[in-house]
């Protein structure tokens, strides 16, 4: 039987979780140890696949890196990483172009710049053209570095939407700003908050798949 931490709280069941490499599980304070242990013994096989595909996730993180001749995403297109004679480092519509003798890390540091000054542009550009299209006025945008976030809006209207959010297609990105404008009317996920969004993006559920997919591959690459 696989080792595990053991939690116990105030809850009806017991419940498994893979976290950082470990089991960990969660279980009601009456619960004898006994019990405990038959019921993970009884999900041996399922979690030693999870370990296995936490280990594997785990290595991709730790060999994600950045060289000159590499692609990166923006706007869901591939464009190479190329050394180019100059102090500075950008894009030009093709390159994502950078001073020559970078390291790995200075390489990603650097993409991660470009991602934030590209994504303020043109998230900018966006969202003043659906503001107008559905008729509401956000006060400030903000581009923040938040993993697990795409976008948020608070209730004085600010927006703030993830620089990793450039890396998405542009109807992926459109979806998640008119998310955030619809939040202006609406500061909940309530059915007349979807009605707001379908009223604009009639197909944004296929949008909100594919937004899933890029936040999988992104949970692979270590950006930090």
């Amino acid at each position: 039987m696989n080792s595990y931490t053991l939690v116990r709280s105030r809850r009806r069941t017991a419940v498994i979780y893979i976290r950082n490499g470990g089991v960990e599980v969660r279980a009601p304070l009456n619960m004898p140890k006994r019990e405990i242990d038959k019921f993970v013994a009884s999900k041996n096989r399922w979690i030693t696949e999870r370990l296995a595909q936490s280990q594997a996730h785990a290595e991709r993180r730790a060999a994600f890196s950045l060289n000159y001749g590499d692609t990166v995403t923006f706007r869901g297109g591939e464009h190479p990483l190329v050394a180019k004679n100059d102090r500075r480092a950008g894009f030009d519509s093709e390159h994502f172009y950078l001073p020559p003798g970078f390291t790995p890390e200075q390489i990603k540091q650097a993409v991660v710049r470009i991602y934030r000054l590209l994504s303020k542009r043109y998230f900018t550009e966006r969202v003043a053209h659906y503001s107008e299209l559905m008729g509401v006025a956000p006060t400030v945008l903000r581009i923040s570095g938040a993993k697990t976030r795409w976008g948020s809006c608070s209730a004085k209207k600010s927006l703030n939407f993830s620089w990793r959010l450039a890396l998405a297609d542009d109807e992926v990105i459109d979806y998640v700003v008119v998310h955030e404008l619809a939040h202006i009317r609406e500061l909940n996920h309530s059915p007349r908050f979807w009605a707001i969004v379908a009223g604009v993006l009639p197909d944004y559920k296929k949008r909100q798949a594919r937004l899933k997919d890029l936040q999988r591959r992104l949970s692979g690459e270590d950006w930090e």
